[in-house]
């Protein structure tokens, strides 16, 4: 006796033997056609999941098929890419014709108060906007015949609003094929919001000096100190007068010009101001030789770390010159040792710019490698440089190290033996 499944069995090897048979490239053509025709002639969302069944089974049945393959001198597209390419051309019809749904309005609204929430909007632009959102809540209200209650507080409360849409809207449960009048009249609305969103002035529509002009960033120039073209230039020159580093690094953020770069960073190399370190920093990270120096002028121990990275490049050696000086104004002890090791550069300025270097930094450790260079070093610049470095670190041992070359050969040597020597004298006791 049998429970029914060999039964079972026997007939899906049937209709498989029967799909093998069957189906042909013309087979499965004339299902298209026929699938075609009732995507043409659906009318509800019944109709079209029907087709897109159809579909999907028709899909099954390219996949599984062997169909012929077309004869290489006939360069004919392979049956099962030429029927496939026909299914999803279908696939794309399908999905044209359904809808619209209430979630294609709920998405647009929640898109718009996105843009609501995260755009800055300009004077003029606020109104705009507020009129969208109080213009689609109240066609929104009379389509549902619902009243809803906001603030005027913008942009938080129109917000809110729109959240209170898109919550009713969902509540209502809108039928695509029922109430698809209330659905494309909602659509509509959503349609003429969303374009007034587009079309309200936001920030980013402004021109740069608009923004500025806004923000009141040309307040300070007047007819009587108007005197730079252009206009930005005399507010960095009145904003370092007036010791205002905000104003210059507006300035220095919003014109990217090479002229505009230029004049902020020297404006700030001049002041010296904490405030610049950031943007200097980033420039210093692209081994950009003034805001180094601006970073030298600033003074922040921060800053050494990179720069020390920078000093051992023996093939640029003004970038070399140029760390070396602004690490010995900012005259942390940690930049002893990597400076001390650039006395034995390959360029005698660079071993120059060590030396004075150490003697910004003071540290008593380069005492030593001072007096080494002094002793051993060929070139009378090189020396002359540490004699005054040893000067400035002004310690009895440096001064003492120095003064041993009272009769050098090397007059800017002497000279500056000569001031260790009365550094000395004057600090004896009376």
């Amino acid at each position: 006796m049998s429970d029914g499944s060999d039964e079972t069995e026997e007939s899906a090897a049937s209709a498989d033997e029967e799909t093998a048979v069957d189906v042909t490239p013309e087979t499965v053509g004339d299902r298209l056609d026929e699938t075609e025709t009732a995507l043409e002639n659906a009318e509800t969302e019944a109709d079209l999941d029907d087709v897109e069944a159809t579909l999907d089974a028709t899909e099954t049945q390219i996949e599984n098929a062997s169909f012929p393959e077309p004869d290489d001198e006939e360069e004919e597209e392979p049956p099962a890419e030429r029927l496939t390419a026909r299914l999803e051309e279908l696939r794309e019809t399908l999905d044209e014709q359904r809808g619209p749904y209430a979630s294609d309005v709920v998405e647009a609204i929640e898109t718009g108060r996105e843009t609501l929430t995260e755009t800055r909007w300009t004077e003029s632009g606020e109104p705009d906007v507020i009129s969208a959102v109080e213009t689609l809540v109240a066609s929104v209200g009379e389509t549902l015949d619902v009243r809803f209650d906001y603030g005027s507080e913008f942009p938080d409360e129109y917000a809110t609003a729109l959240d209170r849409v898109t919550e009713c809207i969902t509540e209502t449960d809108l039928h695509a094929d029922e109430d698809d009048d209330t659905i494309a009249s909602l659509l509509d609305a959503t349609d003429e919001f969303t374009d007034a969103l587009d079309a309200a002035e936001e920030w980013d529509d402004l021109t740069v000096v608009e923004q500025l002009t806004v923000e009141g960033f040309y307040d300070r120039i007047d007819s009587q100190n108007r005197k730079d073209f252009p206009p930005e230039l005399g507010v960095v020159r009145v904003a370092e007068q007036e010791n205002d580093p905000d104003r210059i690094l507006t300035a220095f953020e919003r014109f990217d010009s090479e002229f505009m770069q230029e004049n902020c960073v020297d404006a700030f190399r001049r002041m010296g101001t904490p405030a610049a370190y950031d943007a200097m920093a980033g420039l210093a990270q692209r081994r950009d030789r003034p805001a180094i120096e601006v970073l030298g002028k600033i003074g922040d121990d921060e800053a050494c770390e990179m720069l020390h990275e920078y000093i051992s490049d023996e093939s640029n050696p003004p970038l070399q010159k140029t760390v070396l000086k602004a690490l010995g104004e900012i005259g942390s002890p940690e930049s002893t040792q990597p400076v001390a090791n650039r006395l034995a550069a390959n360029d005698s300025e660079v071993r120059s710019q060590a030396a004075r270097a150490l003697g910004r930094i003071g540290d008593t450790r380069a005492v030593e490698p001072l007096s080494e260079v002094l002793a051993e070093e060929e070139r009378d610049t090189v020396r002359a440089a540490a004699a005054w470095a040893l000067v400035r670190i002004g310690t009895e041992r440096a001064l003492e190290a120095a003064t041993q070359y009272v009769d050098d050969r090397s007059y800017i040597v002497q000279t500056e033996a000569e001031t260790a020597a009365d550094r000395l004298e004057t600090a004896k006791p009376a």
